[in-house]
């Protein structure tokens, strides 16, 4: 794991560390259309925060703005205290993993070169080794020298896991890390994302996979029409009670409520 950055903004009064993840007034608009209306989040160092809601919350916009792919409209966001803006942004993306919709994978190349692509793009020491190793973690191995356009749909997921975990990165930005996984693909992942957090990792993953997701958390997010509109601790809640909480960010607002 690499060094953490210093105090900086965000931090404390007392000078303790700063979240590892921090948004403030964030907005941001697709034209007329608007993804996030005014977001405050904070993600502790370590923990791992499940972020539900319904499709067009702005779940993968938020994330997309973490990982400083997507640049928002209104607000800031700073990584370990560091904007994104100032300073160097690439050595900010490398402590970054992402998981998104797009595999980021390159289709007409083999599973070993993307992996091996990215060792280089991230100065990893021993880019062939690396590429190995995590073809093996997602037991892929056997299908190295194969073009990822052969791949079936979870097999793709596994090697996109592989990429966003390549480089140990302190942050894992996870968008729907269970689609498209068999049942034992998912409790694989599930514990190797315990391992992640054991290492001391922060996650912020959003999936529609409740019971997959459940075990994971330590805290629970909503977003609703771009807005957060719920934030509990994880502890206590079951299967059942977090299907509440989406059916609450489902419901359309009160009469006389702002529109988004």
């Amino acid at each position: 794991m690499t060094a953490e950055a210093g105090p900086g903004p965000g931090a404390g009064p007392d000078g303790a560390p700063p979240p590892a993840l921090l948004a403030r007034g964030l907005g941001k608009r697709y034209g007329a259309l608007v993804a996030l209306h005014g977001l405050d989040l904070a993600v502790r160092r370590g923990e791992c925060v499940l972020l539900l809601g319904p499709n067009g919350a702005g779940k993968s916009t938020l994330l997309g703005i973490f990982a400083t792919i997507i640049r928002p409209n209104e607000g800031r966001i700073a990584i370990f205290g560091a904007s994104p803006r100032e300073g160097d942004p690439a050595a900010l993306r490398r402590r970054i993993g992402l998981l998104s919709h797009q595999t980021f994978l390159y289709d007409h190349l083999t599973a070993f070169e993307n992996l091996r692509f990215y060792a280089r793009l991230y100065s990893l020491p021993d880019p062939d080794r690396a590429a190995a190793s995590a073809l093996r973690s997602a037991r892929l191995l056997e299908r190295a020298h194969d073009l990822v356009r052969t791949y079936s749909r979870g097999m793709q997921q596994r090697l996109a896991i592989a990429r966003a975990l390549l480089h140990a990165p302190d942050i894992l930005l996870l968008d729907e890390p269970f689609s498209g996984l068999d049942r034992e693909s998912i409790d694989r992942l599930q514990e190797c994302l315990r391992e992640e957090r054991r290492a001391g990792r922060t996650c912020l993953l959003a999936t529609h996979d409740f019971a997959a997701a459940r075990p994971l958390a330590d805290r629970v997010v909503v977003l609703r029409a771009g807005r957060l509109v719920a934030d509990r601790q994880a502890r206590g809640l079951d299967d059942a009670s977090l299907e509440g909480l989406f059916r609450d960010a489902t419901l359309p607002p009160a009469t006389g409520a702002q529109a988004p």
